[in-house]
């Protein structure tokens, strides 16, 4: 996601999409008008659209529920979107952007060791420039979703796309697989430009193939680290320090919250280069296990 900074909290955007049945437009998500101050927030340097959603907390029954040495193997459908040559990723580039998937979530930069580990399961190829170009929540990506989707709750279905003008990605928190109708709309999509060996649109800045990483963390019910600002709950996660604004490029000492601890910029759920995440944290470990016990498994 080559993202422009915008409004908003990670969710499901909040459009009439003409064109769709009726069925299809009862299913379109809703918004929560209960979204507070310290949840409006700015996307990765303009990374993320305004989805809608409202992130909260795991019930407490939920928690704890994934114990040490949990293990998940995700099966992987890779869905890649282009425009004639343009888009047209490589086998050797989709392996790229799996093995980056795999190392994050394994702890292989220097972070927690999730416990995730990540399959290539099949791969589609549609030569669509509607759907190449589409943005978040309008009837090209419901096209594209309804026509590609494979699985059900425990099955990663990425798209690679540009991910809509100036941004670079968007994913469903996994509360979108319990809505009635809209199970279909879970799943990543992604610009193909932030898979390392593409191009060098993203040189130096979003090109390592971390851009999957963030938006997975979200499809396993991550927030941003600075969701909530300082408030005490902050990201559901008590192991992230408070973080008041998003972090672009890696600035070294950055602290925005009067909280122990500098800003995580090293943090996948930051909005930091590629370059400086290094890490997800035991506890967003922990949050990502038991919500996909709750919701996935």
């Amino acid at each position: 996601m080559k993202w422009k900074r915008v409004a908003g909290v990670t969710g499901v955007v909040v459009m009439v999409w003409a064109g769709l049945t009726s069925a299809q437009v009862q299913a379109a998500p809703s918004e929560d008008p209960c979204v507070s101050e310290d949840s409006v927030v700015q996307t990765r340097g303009g990374r993320e659209p305004d989805l809608g959603q409202v992130a909260q907390d795991l019930p407490a029954a939920a928690k704890g529920k994934a114990k040490p040495g949990f293990r998940a193997t995700v099966p992987v459908y890779f869905h890649v979107i282009s425009d004639g040559a343009i888009g047209a990723l490589t086998a050797a580039q989709i392996q790229t952007q799996m093995n980056v998937l795999n190392n994050t979530f394994a702890g292989g930069e220097g972070g927690a060791r999730t416990g995730f580990r990540f399959t290539l399961a099949g791969v589609t190829r549609t030569d669509n420039a509607t759907w190449f170009y589409a943005g978040a929540g309008g009837t090209p990506e419901h096209e594209m979703k309804l026509a590609l989707h494979t699985g059900g709750p425990g099955a990663l279905n990425l798209y690679s796309t540009t991910a809509g003008e100036g941004l670079l990605g968007w994913a469903y928190l996994p509360d979108i697989v319990t809505k009635p109708g809209q199970a279909y709309l879970d799943g990543v999509v992604f610009d193909w430009e932030s898979i390392p060996g593409t191009t060098t649109k993203y040189a130096g800045t979003y090109d390592q193939g971390e851009t999957a990483t963030h938006e997975v963390g979200h499809w396993l019910n991550l927030e941003h680290t600075f969701f909530g600002g300082c408030n005490a709950k902050g990201d559901f996660v008590d192991d992230t320090p408070a973080e008041k604004t998003p972090t672009s490029g890696c600035p070294a000492g950055k602290d925005t919250c009067k909280a122990p601890g500098l800003d995580p910029i090293h943090n996948y759920m930051d909005y930091s280069y590629d370059s400086c995440y290094t890490q997800f944290t035991p506890g967003q470990s922990q949050r990502m296990a038991d919500a996909w016990l709750f919701y996935r498994a």
